[in-house]
């Protein structure tokens, strides 16, 4: 853990006898900087020219292709742009709030960072109430696109507001109610102790220990993906409807903070998806590499971004895919579907744990298999498309 690191380090004298509290400060904030210059930035820029490859390929387009080796750097290319532009507030809008906003959502994304398990050493704070801590900070972004919307004074960008603030406070009840679901199953809050007590072997994953937390899993995934406005529940910047909702009016840095949460909030869902119920940074202990706890924990960091970053792929897959809904199809969605559900599962979750407290080897065994017959299904569904759509280039009389 950091905070053993940080005591070693002051064993040998590092800090120069400077106050432990001190140096626990200047240790957490030097690992939250490496944490958000050396991973969240980047991350975020490199999935905007992922994500507008996936949606070339699928559209049957190249994609930005032309600044650096196959593209790669047109997201630095567009940040730089970005930051160089003029920024322009409008006459009317609250220049205060409006210069906030950006700063309020960018905020409430990077600090839920502080709490996110890279590998079983590689965390900034292992808190006990991590996930609430997580789930409590993303919620800060809706303060700052409502604060957006308000400030702006531009009635566009109030309407996408308003939708967001609706949006995200409606899914977070079922979102909590899948989340407590495997709370109920570990007894923690904290992030670590939930993937402490997976393992790497699917059938101990929490999405497969019964039924009911194999509907939550996706009930959550869903619920997620409303709260980080992402297709088919991107109504609060729906550009058919309100221009670019409650960024209409932002142009330059600010611009671009909005873009850097939005894509950046993709690796936060699919982290708190892999943390809860895909076994997070769980490996197979293999002597050759475990021997080393450095080997073990690049190993373990490798593992839970590579599932991470799978989902990430996958949201982009949605966004290419699915039309955007209603709002009354938004509502509901979370109201009449999602909310039951989820309450369901709750107490079907904690009927389990009464039942079987240590778990049900044979119904692991069997929502595992399920599982992976589905994934297998829709890997079959994708190559027969493929399929189809290279004998319908092949057959066109344009080829």
């Amino acid at each position: 853990m950091l905070q053993e690191f940080i005591d070693s380090l002051i064993a040998d004298g590092l800090f120069g006898g400077l106050p432990r509290d001190v140096a626990y400060l200047i240790g957490m904030l030097a690992a939250g900087a490496l944490v958000v210059f050396g991973f969240v930035l980047n991350v975020a820029g490199i999935t905007t020219f992922v994500e507008r490859r996936v949606w070339a390929r699928i559209q049957s387009r190249v994609g930005p292709n032309r600044v650096g080796p196959q593209g790669v750097l047109q997201w630095l290319a567009d940040g730089l742009k970005l930051l160089m532009k003029e920024e322009a507030i409008p006459f009317a809008a609250d220049a205060r709030l409006f210069k906030l906003a950006p700063f309020i959502v960018t905020i409430g994304f990077i600090t839920a960072f502080v709490a996110m398990p890279f590998s079983s050493a590689l965390i900034v704070a292992d808190l006990n109430l991590g996930i609430l801590y997580i789930t409590s900070m993303t919620s800060l972004v809706v303060v700052g696109i409502m604060v957006a919307g308000w400030a702006s004074n531009n009635k566009w960008s109030l309407i996408g507001g308003i939708r967001a603030a609706a949006q995200i406070v409606s899914y977070e009840i079922p979102a909590a109610l899948s989340i407590f679901t495997v709370i109920l199953i570990t007894g923690t809050l904290s992030m670590q102790s939930i993937i402490q007590q997976q393992s790497w072997l699917p059938w101990d994953w929490f999405i497969f220990h019964n039924p009911f937390t194999f509907i939550g899993f996706f009930v959550t995934f869903v619920a997620l993906l409303a709260e980080g406005n992402r297709t088919p529940f991107d109504l609060p910047e729906a550009e058919s409807e309100l221009v670019a909702g409650f960024v209409t009016e932002y142009s330059g840095a600010r611009y671009l903070f909005f873009f850097l949460v939005e894509w950046g909030n993709l690796y936060v869902i699919s982290a708190i998806l892999v943390t809860l119920f895909l076994g997070g940074w769980q490996v197979p202990m293999i002597p050759v590499i475990t021997d080393s706890a450095f080997g073990l924990n690049l190993l373990q960091a490798l593992t839970f971004v590579g599932k991470s970053y799978f989902g990430v792929i996958l949201i982009m897959w949605i966004r290419a895919t699915l039309p955007r809904i209603r709002v009354d199809q938004l509502m509901t969605t979370c109201w009449k579907y999602l909310l039951p559900i989820s309450f369901a599962n709750f107490m079907g979750t904690a009927l389990w744990v009464l039942i079987w407290p240590d778990g049900f080897l044979p119904a692991e065994l069997l929502m595992t298999a399920l599982g992976f017959g589905l994934v297998g299904y829709f890997f079959y569904r994708v190559a027969y498309h493929l399929r189809r759509s290279g004998a319908q280039i092949t057959l066109s009389p344009l080829s």
